[in-house]
Order: C-alpha cells, then sequence, then structure tokens
C-alpha cells in the first residue's frame, strides 16, 4: 500500500502538504499509521499544476525522506493544484517509470492499493490498453494500465464514468484470472481544474482516506492520513465514492464498478 496527498485551493507551496505538517506525506513515506506497513520507501513522485494546461512531473526511486531535490523543490514551488505519492510497491519494480504520478496529456493520476493477482494476467491487462494509447505505456503497473485504461473510456468528458468503467474491467479480470480481494483503490485524478477522488474496494477494506478544507490555506487537502494528529475537521471519504472538489464544494457521488462488472 502507499501514501498520498493532494491539494486544490488558493496556491500554495508544496512543502505545506508534502513536508512540514507533523504528519507529513513525507513523514508518512516512513511513519504512515492507517495502512499494512508503515515503510513507503519505493519512491516518490509530484505532478503539480501553474500557467500551463499540461502538470509538470517529478518522481524519483529514492525514499521521499532522503531526497534533498525533493525538499528544495517543494520549498519552492508553488501550485493550485497538485498530487504528491510515496510508493510501497506491490510487486512491480522499483523504477521512474513505476512511480506515481502518471500524466497523459492534460490528466494527472495516482494511486493507492492492488488488483488482486494482477501478475498472473498483466498481459491482458496491457491489452486493454487502446493502440493509440499504449505507446503512453511507460512502466508495469496496474496503476499507469487502470489510468489509460480510463483515457480510454472517456476521461475527458466522464471522469466517473470513465474510472468506474475502467475499474470494472479490472474487476472482471481479477474475478477471472486472478484473485481476492478483486480491487482496492484510492485515487486522486485531475485535469487541472477539479480534483477527483474515489474510494472504492471490493471487499469491505478500502484504503482510507480523508478530506478538509483549510481557511488559513484558502483550500483544501485530501490525504490518505491526516496531515496533523491534533487538527480537527478532517472528514472521512466513505466506500465507494467517487468525489470532485471544485474551490470550496464538494460532491460526493457513488462509485459502484461492480455493479458493471456483474453486468457483464
Amino acid at each position: 500500500m502507499c501514501r498520498w496527498a493532494a491539494y486544490t485551493g488558493a496556491p500554495i507551496f508544496l512543502e505545506e502538504i508534502v513536508s512540514r505538517p507533523g504528519h507529513s506525506l513525507i513523514h508518512q513515506s516512513h511513519c504512515a499509521t492507517q495502512c499494512h506497513t508503515a515503510i513507503n520507501a519505493d519512491g516518490f513522485g509530484i505532478a503539480w499544476y501553474s500557467s500551463k494546461p499540461e502538470p509538470g512531473l517529478f518522481r524519483d526511486v529514492l525514499p521521499a525522506w532522503s531526497d534533498p531535490n525533493l525538499k528544495s523543490l517543494t520549498a519552492q514551488v508553488q501550485s493550485h493544484l497538485f498530487l504528491a505519492h510515496v510508493r510501497a510497491s506491490t510487486g512491480t519494480a522499483t523504477s521512474r517509470n513505476n512511480c506515481h504520478p502518471f500524466v497523459h496529456g492534460r490528466w494527472s493520476f495516482m494511486h493507492n492499493g492492488q488488483v488482486g493477482g494482477y501478475d498472473a494476467f498483466r498481459r491482458d491487462a496491457d491489452m486493454m490498453i487502446t493502440e493509440a494509447l499504449y505507446p503512453h505505456r511507460k512502466g508495469a503497473t496496474d496503476s499507469e494500465a487502470l489510468f489509460l485504461v480510463a483515457v480510454a473510456e472517456g476521461l475527458d468528458d466522464d471522469p466517473r464514468g470513465a474510472l468506474e468503467r475502467a475499474a470494472a474491467r479490472f474487476i472482471r479480470l481479477a474475478r477471472d484470472k486472478g484473485q481476492g480481494p478483486h480491487l482496492r483503490m484510492t485515487a486522486a485524478l485531475s485535469d487541472g481544474r477539479r480534483l477527483h477522488a474515489v474510494r472504492y474496494a471490493t471487499d469491505d477494506a478500502a484504503p482510507s482516506l480523508y478530506h478538509r478544507w483549510s481557511d488559513t490555506r484558502g483550500g483544501r487537502a485530501v490525504v490518505s492520513e491526516p496531515l496533523e494528529a491534533e487538527e480537527g475537521g478532517w472528514e472521512e471519504v466513505p466506500p465507494a465514492s467517487f468525489c470532485t472538489f471544485d474551490g470550496n464544494d464538494v460532491r460526493v457521488e457513488d462509485f459502484l464498478p461492480c455493479r458493471l462488472a456483474a453486468a457483464a
């Protein structure tokens, strides 16, 4: 399992989420409290939006706590919307291409969770990626494959529906060729205008996910774990939910890929 944090709102320095809080994302890379392992040392990444439609991207294979470039970048870069991730591999190699977030055009995407038995049907998953998008398949993770399938399913026009349809296809594969749990996920994705997040599992163990609006920052953080133990106001995202964060507005919709998988 991995840990991640995202932010949308007034521009802030990335360090205000990534490194400065008492339980910042860097702290979670070696002291996570709400996942199977406290250590998330298999690389990290940040995607951030500024004046261009496409996000900037910085990823590396070092543990987040030991990379001085990460600390320098987060202290200098400001953004109104960014995604940050620390990785704990579920089997694929520790390489830059396997580090989150993944980007395509103006979209960025990061994921925490697993597709049950993915190694047994990795080729089948790759074959679900369209020919036009396959050149963008740089790594070997289930997360990147899920993202590219969602792009093909219509992410530009229908983010919730596209990700739901993509997740349903992976659930069917795991059900037919893999093992349970067929899918566990929290994910964040953005086109640079709105931030979306999803929490879902085919069993009763959906990974943790919270969000909180800060009047001080003028924005909202969406996180695997609250950033400050003593900081109140964190709201847990319900399982089987797809959230859209747009300014101070929050829209929560059902996310039920199992319904689509069962109908196939």
